[in-house]
């Protein structure tokens, strides 16, 4: 089994180095945790949040599903990770802030686009977003040279923020100026990072000078 070898080979670095060099971090966080920021990222294996955000242990309460996702309140029926991790982080933790956070070249999202009839699992959890998709392809079909994959990666982050906001711990939260949502989109490719203006429903690129780290 060389690929759990490979994580225990990668659980000894990681107790060796910055396990030992925050050891301080740790015996705090064996206390308890009070992150101030809730992630909602993808399950995708290229897309690691506490990466992207060179997060530290303990500082973002971190939920990741397939094409990150919120369901609305009303498809919720019985267990659901999804509502008991948000409720968690507001009404337990308190967060400041809840980030959905999607990626480019989602492999969910080229699902709910060319639904995988032999995965009735994966396509279940992607009809969520058939209205959004339904409305990416009759774009398409107007204007060919919208980008339907990219278009619902978009349309999928605002979707779920629509959809935090039919929890009412989260609506009142917000309301009362103790909780704010964003979207953020990452591309794998390039690296960039496309912040959701909810005025707009527009996404802009996030600035950096990469000759400032020469």
């Amino acid at each position: 089994m060389p690929e759990f070898k490979a994580l225990l080979d990668g659980y000894r670095r990681f107790r060796t180095g910055p396990y030992r060099e925050q050891r301080l971090r740790y015996d705090r966080l064996s206390q308890g945790q009070s992150p101030k920021v809730m992630v909602i990222a993808c399950s995708d294996s290229r897309v690691d949040p506490t990466r992207v955000f060179d997060a530290e242990p303990g500082q973002m309460f971190v939920l990741r599903n397939i094409a990150n996702l919120v369901p609305p309140i009303t498809a919720i029926s019985g267990q659901s990770s999804v509502a008991a991790a948000l409720e968690y982080a507001v009404t337990i933790l308190e967060v400041d802030y809840i980030v959905v956070f999607g990626h480019a070249r989602c492999g969910g999202i080229a699902a709910a686009l060319s639904p995988l009839t032999d995965n009735r699992f994966i396509s279940g959890w992607m009809e969520q977003i058939a209205p959004a998709r339904d409305k990416v392809l009759q774009a398409h079909a107007l204007l060919p040279d919208v980008d339907c994959q990219q278009a619902l990666e978009q349309a999928g982050i605002r979707l779920s923020l629509d959809n935090l906001r039919t929890y009412p711990f989260v609506r009142e939260a917000e309301a009362a100026g103790r909780l704010k949502l964003g979207g953020a989109l990452f591309d794998i490719a390039d690296g960039d990072l496309k912040i959701l203006d909810q005025a707009t429903g527009q996404f802009q690129r996030l600035p950096i000078d990469l000759h400032a780290e020469d």
